[in-house]
């Protein structure tokens, strides 16, 4: 299947097959494709959780309004975010830029001030929300390879952060999750797997300039 084909395949899945376990080689090109993501700055104020425990799983349901994928699936994917991007922590990404490019400090010095500088004047939450859309931007990066790849996958919303942080111990860690994403193989009795996608019209969604 060409790309398109592919994610056409790809849909929501609304039960995995409970004993269908993922292949490592696909599990890490996944966790690739997450670090390789688009970043504001490149600064990466996102972390994965890889969860391949079905006892946390299932304790996990009911912190997802009962939602029985994430106990079904192969591994749970939860995108969390960085509760602490201050100073210390863009300094550090630019020790990485330096390192790894052996850029000059005098050529990321004003880059570096002007990042410090502008996330000094945000408000906590101003950067949490930030952050999140850089999240948003894994989940997406995800999803597209989870069609290439032919993994199936639910990104979900509605869960309760709190808890997850509890269950996973994610507030030591200076982290809070934002996004789930089961991962597996879709159920053979999932009906929904076989319905047409219901999508607007090219022509309802796309705006030709020329």
């Amino acid at each position: 299947m060409d790309s398109i084909e592919k994610l056409k395949w790809r849909y929501a899945v609304k039960k995995f097959d409970s004993g269908a376990i993922l292949e490592q080689e696909k599990i890490d090109r996944l966790i690739h494709a997450f670090n390789l993501t688009a970043t504001s700055y490149g600064l990466q104020p996102i972390r994965l959780v890889v969860l391949k425990n079905k006892e946390i799983q299932g304790r996990l349901v009911k912190h997802t309004y009962g939602q029985q994928q994430v106990g079904q699936a192969s591994h749970v994917l939860v995108i969390c975010i960085e509760t602490n991007v201050d100073q210390e922590y863009i300094t550090q990404y630019f020790e990485r830029v330096k390192s790894v490019r052996g850029t000059p400090e005098q050529i990321l010095t004003p880059f570096k001030k002007a990042l410090v500088d502008s996330f000094s004047q945000k408000q906590t939450e101003e950067i949490r929300q930030w952050a999140t859309n850089q999240a948003y931007l894994a989940m997406g990066n995800l999803l597209t390879v989870c069609a290439l790849e032919e993994i199936d996958a639910c990104p979900m919303e509605g869960f309760d952060p709190g808890s997850y942080d509890e269950v996973l111990d994610l507030k030591p860690q200076n982290l809070t999750s934002v996004l789930v994403l089961p991962v597996g193989k879709r159920a053979e009795d999932d009906f929904f797997s076989t319905l047409k996608k219901v999508r607007r019209d090219l022509s309802e969604t796309i705006i030709h300039i020329e």
